[in-house]
């Protein structure tokens, strides 16, 4: 017995339309189902019946800083660099890009939602071509798309 996935992700957020307009809008997501008060959103490219559960907070409910017990991010992944690519150019658009890696087995970008929870978009190196050398690199780099795009090529599909 083994855990397969990550079915779906469930945030609260401070208002429901704001937070469906960004998912859907800058990254993507359709939607399945959605009220005054929750929506359920399906990435692009998935077989779920929803991905994403957005619930609106009671309250006036304090911001977290980072440095309390919780969620840190959620991550996703794409198929391609290129796709890679327009994220960081949606979400830089968008001013929700907050970072970015080359973590060597992976490329990763870092963003935050209209409340500021953080997520990750990342492609991984085909599991075929990861050497023992990318998998012992502790190191962190820069992340320069292009030339990861240059390196690898645009229609080559990371690692699920």
């Amino acid at each position: 017995m083994g855990i397969r996935r990550l079915n779906h992700a469930v945030l609260y957020v401070r208002d429901v339309g704001r937070s469906v307009a960004f998912y859907r809008d800058v990254l993507g997501f359709q939607v399945v189902h959605e009220r005054a008060t929750a929506a359920f959103l399906r990435a692009a490219e998935s077989d779920n019946d929803h991905d994403l559960g957005l619930f609106a907070v009671r309250g006036n409910a304090p911001h977290t800083n980072g440095t309390t017990v919780g969620l840190y991010h959620l991550a996703w992944s794409v198929s391609t660099l290129p796709e890679l690519a327009t994220f960081a150019s949606r979400l830089s658009g968008a001013g929700a890009l907050v970072g970015s890696s080359d973590h060597a087995v992976s490329k990763s970008l870092y963003g935050k939602d209209p409340d500021g929870l953080e997520f990750e978009i990342s492609w991984f190196v085909p599991r075929d071509r990861v050497t023992p050398e990318m998998m012992s690199s502790p190191m962190i780099g820069r992340l320069d798309i292009r030339a990861e795009i240059e390196r690898w090529g645009g229609d080559l599909v990371g690692a699920p």
